[in-house]
């Protein structure tokens, strides 16, 4: 199993879509920049058929040091939440019930 970089997404965009691998490098990055923003901004990110980034706002708790058993506050924070559509979630346990994916475009 390996993971999805940039690089590979970037790959994919041109070989699929038929655009020159910069502008399916300017596409990804935009696309990127545009999620990027919309999360630094508390909004919610909702990808229709994929799932919805949020961002979720920690209170503060007290933690113990693993090593010494020492309490420590742990300090507010925001954590990213992502959460699998069901048809995400479907495809990951093999429904039968799934959309098939388009078949690529010959350039």
């Amino acid at each position: 199993m390996s993971t999805v970089t940039r690089a590979n997404l970037v790959e994919h965009l041109y070989s699929r879509v038929g655009l020159s691998r910069h502008d399916s490098s300017m596409i990804l990055e935009s696309l990127l920049d545009a999620i990027s923003n919309r999360l630094e901004a508390g909004e919610s990110v909702k990808l229709s058929g994929f799932g919805t980034f949020s961002v979720r706002q920690k209170g503060e708790r007290i933690g113990r040091n693993p090593k010494t058993g020492v309490e420590v506050p742990i300090l507010p924070r925001a954590v990213l939440v992502f959460r699998p559509s069901q048809l995400l979630r479907d495809r990951m346990n093999g429904s039968e019930n799934v959309a098939v994916e388009a078949p690529s475009r010959d350039r």
